[in-house]
């Protein structure tokens, strides 16, 4: 306790025993008002502020400068010729960084694929039921389209050649570099249109004698587009984000902090910190060494586990105490991400694929728009909701995904968990965090009870975009995937938890006390423990009442008592 905080309780005492002593009311009053009460006041704030806060940890500078390159690889001798496939200039990248290729390969981004540390399933895009386009197996000619490599479109792709690497999909600065959208992969060869837009094939000599680090822009061109298009998927990730304003992300933004993804999402030998498989929902180790940030993609890496400051006058030194109380409990993208898929992009929240397969009158697939140019329906996809500025769900979360694979048993008769969580008030491990929920319905066998895959791209007759026909589709993906089929096709609704962290709002725009602490706030769904300024239990209030109205009534016995006693004794006089 400070040596101020002391002196404000000895005058407390002091001044409690000049109120039992003194005869003479009305100066005890007087004096009391000017004297006693900012000290009463001023010394109980410091009791409660010192007793909740504890020793404000430094917080590190976010990041270093980034260092200057000790290479420039438009003087490589390699790297002066064309260069007629990525193949090739994966080799002449081997012949410097001899490693590269093996820590790829090491990856999730090589693999698609993760054996769950704490759950020992095995996830990835290889093996995972999602509730957009469902799955990998037998799509992989478009889905590899995102793959950071060349040529993966069946079960023979050789991941052990360092050769199929895509050095440049990640490390391209000039903004040309292509690749083909329905070729694994595959660099474009030759000028084509998607989705009305046209793409050139790049000149890889110049690609590859501009190198450098990643960028939103390398990352954001396939992560920013899952899920059938630009912030289709995340909710939190979409192109907004190249030049965001502060008040979209106070992260990204060059009138910000201007960092790029990898500032967060740091690597060490081409892995890469942060996964929605097992995420870090509670961090409590903070920051590195002074002036270094932690190998981990946390907010407490960088702004340490007590990042409110405390100011010096007492509401700002108990404000910010409480602040750091609520830490522990919630996670920091609650607050400071007050809605997601804000930055003017849509994205999905509906995928209904039991109503795909439509025709109109004269048997022609059926395209709708709504009035932002958002896809609502069309034959091969089904129906289809966006939404903007929306506010997240909230959840008590560990950290821990499990998800609902092919070879596990559902129940059909509620909305199906592609992807569940536990966590709870009482889990020390969980904190309350913000997550898009996508909802839909999509293929399952009801006979099994199970979720299936289905083959969509392809030109065979099985792909259901070919023949806009369930059962073989789900057959062909199933059989491809070594997983029973019984032929009989149902739909089911779905839900699929997506943590919401990108798009973080200035401190002057995070939610106040009373968007949560209110009877209809936005933690209004998460039940099982007590809320103040929501809850409120009969009985303790009563208790807490009667209490009040003793403590008024024993005040108002005494005062009267006083001014009684005083008068009898000047009238004595």
């Amino acid at each position: 306790m400070s040596c101020s905080a002391v002196t404000d309780l000895l005058r407390i005492a002091l001044a409690i025993g000049v109120i039992m002593m003194h005869d003479n009311v009305d100066a005890v009053v007087s004096w009391t008002s000017t004297n006693i009460v900012p000290q009463l006041l001023g010394g109980l704030s410091w009791v409660l502020i010192m007793s909740l806060a504890a020793p404000v940890q430094a917080t590190p500078e976010i990041l270093a400068a980034v260092d200057p390159p000790t290479a420039d690889h438009s003087q490589f001798e390699q790297l002066q010729r064309d260069f007629a496939n990525g193949r090739e200039v994966t080799r002449a990248c081997l012949d410097c960084h001899t490693e590269a290729g093996k820590q790829v390969r090491a990856s999730i981004h090589w693999r698609w694929e993760y054996r769950h540390p704490q759950t020992g399933q095995l996830l990835g895009k290889q093996h995972v039921v999602n509730s957009f386009c469902n799955n990998v197996t037998t799509n992989l000619g478009r889905c590899t389209a995102c793959h950071a490599g060349y040529g993966w479109d069946g079960p023979d792709f050789d991941f052990s050649d360092d050769s199929r690497v895509d050095c440049l999909v990640c490390h391209d600065t000039t903004g040309t570099y292509e690749k083909a959208p329905k070729r694994a992969g595959r660099v474009l060869q030759e000028p084509v249109k998607v989705h009305g837009h046209p793409l050139q094939p790049p000149d890889l000599g110049k690609v590859a004698r501009n190198v450098g680090p990643t960028s939103s822009e390398t990352c954001g061109s396939c992560h920013f587009f899952g899920g059938g298009g630009n912030g289709s998927k995340h909710g939190d990730l979409d192109t907004s984000l190249l030049d965001p304003p502060p008040a979209l992300d106070v992260h990204m933004s060059d009138a910000g902090a201007g960092l790029e993804c990898s500032d967060c999402h740091v690597e060490r030998a081409h892995q890469i910190a942060g996964s929605r498989y097992q995420v870090a929902a509670h961090d409590r180790k903070g920051t590195g060494a002074p002036g270094q940030r932690r190998y981990a993609a946390t907010c407490a890496s960088c702004h340490g586990v007590e990042p409110h400051a405390l100011g010096s006058d007492p509401a700002a030194l108990y404000q910010g105490a409480k602040l750091n109380a609520h830490v522990d409990r919630i996670a920091c993208q609650t607050c400071h991400i007050p809605a997601m898929a804000r930055g003017g992009v849509a994205t999905k929240t509906w995928w209904d694929w039991s109503k795909a397969g439509r025709l109109d009158a004269d048997g022609n697939p059926i395209k709708r728009h709504d009035a932002d140019g958002n896809l609502t329906y069309w034959t091969r996809w089904g129906e289809i909701e966006w939404g903007e500025d929306l506010e997240p769900d909230y959840r008590w979360f560990d950290g821990t995904m499990h998800y609902t694979l092919p070879d596990q048993t559902i129940d059909s008769s509620q909305p199906v968990p592609i992807n569940r969580f536990a966590g709870n008030h009482d889990d020390p491990d969980a904190r309350i965090w913000p997550f898009k929920m996508m909802r839909g319905k999509q293929p399952y066998d009801p006979v099994k009870d199970r979720l299936v895959y289905m083959q969509l791209f392809g030109k065979t007759e099985q792909a259901y975009w070919q023949g806009l026909e369930w059962q073989p589709a789900i057959a062909s993906a199933m059989e491809a995937a070594g997983l029973p089929f019984s032929g009989e096709v149902g739909f089911t609704e779905t839900r699929m938890a997506w943590p919401i962290t990108h798009m973080v709002a200035p401190a002057e725009e995070a939610l106040a006390c009373g968007d949560c602490h209110a009877r209809e706030g936005r933690m209004a769904e998460l039940t099982g423990f007590y809320l103040p300024g929501r809850d409120s239990d009969p009985r303790l209030d009563r208790w807490a009442q009667l209490a009040l109205g003793a403590a008024l009534l024993a005040i108002g016995v005494h005062i009267g008592l006083r001014i009684l006693f005083h008068r009898r004794r000047r009238h004595a006089e």
